[in-house]
C-alpha cells in the first residue's frame, strides 16, 4: 500500500508545537532556578540575621553578668577595707568568684590633684604632661582657677559660645565641670587612644584620672598616682615606666625606696591615703572551659570610709557604671 504522505502545513504545525513545548519547558526551568536563587538568598539573609541577633543577645547577657560581677567586687573591696582601717589597702586587690575573676584598684584621692585647691602652675604642668600644646595648657590652667574664683576673665568667651553659659565662680562640684573650662577638650579630659607598633591600642593619660574635688595639694600617693601627674610633679619621664613596673610588683612602703627614680619629686610624694578612695573594679567572666572571657567590664565607686561606730561605716559618694582601666594583671 502506498505510504500516507504528510502535508507541508501539517509538518510545520507539528514543528511549532514541539518548539513551543521546549520553550515552555525552558522558561519553567529558568523560573525554578531563579526561584531557588531567591529562596537561597532569603534563607541566607534570615540565617545571618538570626546568628547576629543570637551573638548580640549572648554578648548583652555576658556584659550584664560581667557588670554585676564587677559591682560585687567593689562591694567586697569595701568590706575588706573597712574591716581594718588601720592598714592601707593594697593598690590592687584580686577576687575570685564562681563565675569569674575581678581586680579592684584602690586609688586614694591623695593620688590626685585637687581641682579646688591646686595652683595654676600645677595645672599648667599637668596639662603639658598630658600632651597639650603650651598655649592650650596655659588657657586651661588659668581657666580652672578663674572658674572657682570671683573674677571673670573668661566670662566674655563663655558668653560667645553657642549655647552660652556662665562660669560658676565657685568650687568645682565634680570633675566633669572641668570639661567646660576654656581650652579643655574631650580627648584631653577622657584620654585618647594611639596605636602601638604591635598593632594594639594604648590609652593615653586622662585629665579626669589626675584630678579630684577631694584631691591633695603638696604631697601625692606614690603607689597610685597617674604617670602624667608624676611627670608634672618632677619625676623624670624616662624613669616613669620603671617606677610603674616596680609598684605593680609590690607596694612601695617608703618613698625613700624610690628616691633615685623620682628625683626632685621626692618632696611631693607620700605613701598612704586619706578616708576617701576610688575603687575601680574590672571583671571577666569564666567560660565553661575554665578560661576567662575576653569581654571586660569596669565600674568604679568613690567611697568615704567612716569610723566603725557609724552605720553603715562607709558612704558611696559617686558610682560610675562605665569606667576606664588599663589593668594588666590577668594571667
Amino acid at each position: 500500500m502506498p505510504r500516507p504522505t504528510t502535508s507541508t502545513s501539517t509538518r510545520r504545525s507539528n514543528g511549532k508545537r514541539r518548539i513551543g513545548r521546549r520553550t515552555r519547558a525552558g522558561g519553567a526551568l529558568l523560573a525554578v532556578l531563579w526561584l531557588s536563587v531567591a529562596l537561597s538568598a532569603i534563607a541566607f539573609s534570615v540565617a545571618t540575621l538570626v546568628r547576629g541577633e543570637t551573638e548580640r543577645a549572648s554578648n548583652l547577657s555576658e556584659g550584664i553578668r560581667t557588670y554585676y560581677l564587677a559591682s560585687g567586687a567593689v562591694e567586697r573591696a569595701i568590706l575588706k577595707i573597712q574591716s581594718d582601717l588601720m592598714k592601707t589597702p593594697d593598690p590592687f586587690m584580686r577576687f575570685s568568684f564562681p563565675g569569674g575573676e575581678a581586680i579592684v584598684e584602690a586609688i586614694p584621692e591623695t593620688a590626685k590633684l585637687s581641682l579646688n585647691q591646686g595652683t595654676a602652675q600645677e595645672f599648667l604642668q599637668l596639662a603639658l604632661a598630658l600632651g597639650a600644646p603650651p598655649e592650650q595648657a596655659q588657657d586651661i590652667s588659668r581657666a580652672i582657677v578663674d572658674w572657682r574664683s570671683p573674677g571673670g576673665a573668661f566670662d566674655t568667651f563663655y558668653s560667645s559660645l553657642n549655647p552660652s553659659f556662665r562660669a560658676r565662680h565657685a568650687s568645682f562640684l565634680n570633675e566633669e565641670e572641668a570639661l567646660l573650662v576654656k581650652g579643655m577638650t574631650p580627648d584631653l579630659f577622657h584620654g585618647n587612644y594611639v596605636r602601638q607598633p604591635n598593632g594594639q591600642m594604648m590609652r593615653l593619660g586622662a585629665f579626669k584620672d589626675c584630678v579630684s574635688t577631694f584631691g591633695a595639694t603638696g604631697s601625692f600617693e606614690v603607689n597610685t598616682a597617674e604617670p602624667a601627674l608624676l611627670v608634672s610633679l618632677g619625676v623624670p619621664p624616662q624613669n616613669v615606666d620603671q617606677l610603674l613596673t616596680l609598684r605593680r610588683a609590690r607596694r612601695i612602703r617608703d618613698v625613700n625606696e624610690v628616691a633615685s627614680l623620682v628625683g626632685p619629686a621626692r618632696a611631693k610624694l607620700r605613701v598612704g591615703g586619706n578616708s576617701i578612695y576610688t575603687l575601680r573594679a574590672t571583671a571577666r567572666m569564666r567560660l565553661p572551659n575554665g578560661r576567662l572571657s575576653d569581654l571586660r567590664r569596669t565600674v568604679s565607686a568613690q567611697v568615704k570610709f567612716l569610723p566603725l561606730q557609724f552605720v553603715p561605716p562607709h558612704h558611696v559618694l559617686r558610682w560610675r557604671d562605665q569606667a576606664d582601666s588599663e589593668v594588666s594583671q590577668w594571667p
